[in-house]
């Protein structure tokens, strides 16, 4: 199931292409499997799913808990590790690290990781430079981040700095400057009332969380604020 978030999900993308396609071989079982979790009967009454081996899982039980969450209760760590991944790209694409932290957490071994994990990537599940592209495209258009703000989003999701560096690099310092500009417009309004200086401060703050240069940052507020009538001259910055 697709869920909406702040930046574009690719739905379903053709296999082996940029965006997040294709299942590796297997993969599909591990995610439709016996242990997909509880089942509706006939009569409308929830019953308790069968294992993988067969028996009955005990809802407190690990084995249980990992049945909920669509991972094999037991068995080959491929397999675990297959499910895992395909659960959590289910509805958003992740990168290889975060998918890789994940299986490190739910104690596969590095081996296994590493192998699956270039498997999806052969398939297209795993693409860390179209995520790059996409969460540069989708983030500046739809919250309005400068490179500096994207840059440091996309290092804490583990992408490669040279990826990181083309993708920032798809916004110019014209398109950068753009957006400052639209920001501060739409912003401005809520400002009237207040002092000059205080609106200054306020709305150059703004753009600094959103990982804009202090000195573009000024240029565009100032700028605003004369239109609107505010005498600057005095400003000492």
């Amino acid at each position: 199931m697709t869920r909406r978030t702040d930046w574009p999900d690719p739905a379903d993308p053709p296999r082996g292409g940029r965006g997040h396609g294709g299942a590796p071989d297997g993969a599909g079982a591990a995610a439709d499997g016996p242990w997909s979790g509880d089942q509706e009967g006939r009569s409308g009454r929830r019953r308790r799913g069968r294992g993988a081996f067969g028996g009955h899982q005990d809802s407190g039980s690990p084995s249980s808990s990992r049945a909920e969450d669509g991972e094999p209760p037991t068995g080959d760590p491929a397999e675990r590790a297959r499910a895992i991944c395909l659960r959590l790209l289910t509805g958003t694409p992740r990168t290889r690290k975060q998918l890789a932290d994940a299986l490190r957490k739910r104690d596969i071994p590095d081996e296994v990781a590493e192998e699956v994990l270039s498997r999806f990537e052969e398939v297209g599940l795993i693409n860390d430079e179209a995520f790059a592209d996409a969460w540069v495209e989708s983030r500046h258009h739809g919250r309005g981040l400068a490179r500096r703000a994207l840059a440091r989003e996309l290092r804490t999701k583990g992408v490669d700095s040279a990826l990181i560096e083309e993708a920032v690099g798809q916004l110019d310092a014209e398109q950068e400057e753009a957006t400052a500009r639209e920001l501060v417009a739409r912003k401005l309004r809520s400002t009237r009332g207040l002092d000059r200086d205080k609106r200054l401060r306020r709305l150059a703050g703004m753009l600094a969380r959103k990982g804009y240069p202090e000195g573009m940052a000024l240029r565009v507020v100032r700028q605003a604020l004369e239109e609107e009538g505010e005498d600057t001259e005095d400003l000492e910055y």
